[in-house]
């Protein structure tokens, strides 16, 4: 068999050189080069916008609210925070876990924004300096982040596009905000900030200020919160144990709710993507493998005197299969190498110039998203390059069958 790989592949190689210029060979070996590299390219680009959706997505739901959220149980399940001791064990312990990557304090408090002409109801989300503020700028399209200041709250509000637009205010400008308690307190805000996400749960509801605030209002002393958002090193840690990790370290009296429950709309539609891109990848590696059998098998019928010939000096049939196995794979390697190419050719001009324009209120992003995931390229070729590997073997069965005194004879 080792002697006979050699001789196979020479002349495997010397057919795919003949296969040239206008002649009907060449045309079908273009087409199935050109049809392998574009079911290549579409599984590829499909994989890096299926991920760009899911990265995109999910780094702005986490702006917003860490991996696990704990807070105080409350019955009533009300927006109003209640206090959580910043120097409870549970704080400490999962501050402690080797998973957690970051912990940071928050509260809210209903309020309301009231302009001289409008009123809108909001939900105050505070923040301290432990704040993620970095993965949170990625949102802002105006303006700065919240300034802390060491002695006092700020007075700074973080408000979003939505808000700005029906409230007709811009950066720098004050706004009164009202809190609903007993008795009723009043603030003058200023807008240190407008943020955008294209997420209807943020951006028609939330609006976020200095955590101080909401202690000074609750009368709470520095050391409580609202509640502890823990972001976790690893995502997928979150249902590998993670949960129920935290849930031994709280105290009876607190509530844990992860982001995928939050936000569970949100998770389901990835899965729905994730089980649409896989059905669309399973019909193109279907077309594709359907493709190279149909050439394969025309160029096997069109070098019928070839084969007879190779017969009638002794050839067996395993080494003519080879012979063909290898015209085939090198097919389908020079359709895979142009289709690489035009895959990163097309993610690249959409990353980097954002050609395609997507409707922010349908699609929560103004641009298709790329990410670029060396993985899924190398697992997406390795699975065509196995598959077509082991499809090439069928039409090459119908070798065994052609008798070498008939096969000289056809024409």
């Amino acid at each position: 068999m080792k002697k006979n790989t050699p001789i196979a592949y020479f002349i495997a190689e010397r057919i795919s050189q003949s296969a040239n210029g206008s002649s009907f060979s060449a045309i079908i070996t273009n087409i199935a080069i050109g049809s392998i590299a574009l079911g290549l390219a579409t599984m590829i680009v499909s994989f890096m916008i299926f991920e760009g959706f899911q990265q995109e997505i999910r780094e702005k739901i986490f702006s917003f609210s860490a991996h696990i959220q704990i807070t105080k149980y409350d019955a009533k399940e009300s927006l109003e925070s209640k206090p959580l001791s910043l120097e409870s064990k549970t704080f400490k312990q999962a501050l402690a876990m080797p998973e957690v990557l970051h912990i940071q304090s928050f509260s809210q408090k209903p309020a309301l924004l009231k302009t001289e002409t409008e009123v809108m109801g909001s939900l105050l989300k505070g923040v301290g300096r432990d704040f993620d503020s970095l993965r949170f700028k990625k949102n802002i399209v105006e303006g700065g982040f919240i300034s802390f200041n060491d002695s006092t709250h700020s007075n700074d509000l973080i408000i979003s596009k939505f808000f700005a637009n029906k409230l007709e205010l811009k950066i720098n400008d004050t706004i009164i905000v009202y809190f609903i308690q007993d008795p009723p307190r009043v603030r003058k805000m200023k807008i240190q900030g407008i943020y955008e996400t294209g997420i209807e749960d943020f951006d028609n509801q939330i609006v976020i200020a200095d955590n101080k605030l909401i202690q000074i209002l609750n009368n709470w002393a520095d050391s409580l919160t609202g509640g502890y958002e823990v972001f976790l090193k690893d995502f997928n840690q979150l249902h590998n144990g993670m949960t129920e990790k935290m849930l031994d370290i709280m105290d009876f009296d607190m509530w844990l709710d992860t982001v995928t429950a939050r936000y569970a709309h949100f998770f389901e539609w990835f899965n729905m993507l994730h089980r649409n891109v896989i059905i669309f990848l399973s019909v193109i590696f279907f077309v594709a493998c359907f493709n190279i059998v149909s050439v394969l098998l025309i160029l096997i019928m069109e070098r019928t005197n070839m084969i007879g010939s190779l017969k009638a000096f002794g050839a067996g049939d395993m080494l003519i299969k080879r012979i063909f196995f290898y015209h085939g794979l090198r097919i389908v390697l020079r359709g895979m190498v142009v289709g690489n190419f035009l895959a990163i050719l097309i993610g690249y001009l959409q990353y980097r110039f954002h050609l395609i324009p997507l409707d922010v209120e349908t699609y929560y992003m103004a641009t298709v998203p790329i990410a670029w995931d060396l993985s899924n390229i190398v697992i997406i070729n390795i699975l065509l390059i196995l598959i077509i590997s082991l499809v090439l073997w069928i039409p090459t069965s119908i070798i065994s069958h052609i008798s070498p005194i008939k096969a000289i004879r056809f024409d």
